[in-house]
């Protein structure tokens, strides 16, 4: 009896193992919005906390708090060092340049910067 025991756990074992033999269910894959969300928290964690704090709710060293920046905003920082008409700047430094190579990820920084709030 005992061996029959071992036997099944060994089988049941083994046929996890193989793929497509796992009762597990598959994992989802991301949304469209949460694959953004995550491109835009890697760029930003990449290329931003030098800066910005690592939470972008918090002022950094030398860069504001950026939680809920505007498309609108971080384009004109991002691509032109500039800020978007009418706009009033966190601080009247002039110390951020433009980062043309983060043109491909002004969306996915829009969508992680949108999604953070206060409450984090």
């Amino acid at each position: 009896m005992r061996h029959r025991v071992l036997r099944t756990v060994v089988l049941a074992a083994a046929l996890a193992a193989v793929p497509g033999c796992n009762p597990s269910p598959p994992a989802t894959p991301p949304s469209p919005r949460e694959a953004a969300i995550e491109e835009g928290r890697r760029a930003y964690l990449a290329n931003c906390v030098m800066c910005h704090n690592a939470d972008p709710t918090k002022p950094g060293g030398a860069g504001p708090e950026v939680a809920g920046a505007s498309r609108e905003l971080l384009e004109a920082r991002i691509m032109r060092a500039s800020y978007p008409p009418g706009y009033q700047p966190k601080r009247q430094t002039k110390a951020m340049v433009a980062l043309p190579h983060l043109a491909a990820k002004l969306d996915a920084l829009a969508a992680y910067l949108g999604s953070v709030t206060a409450a984090q």
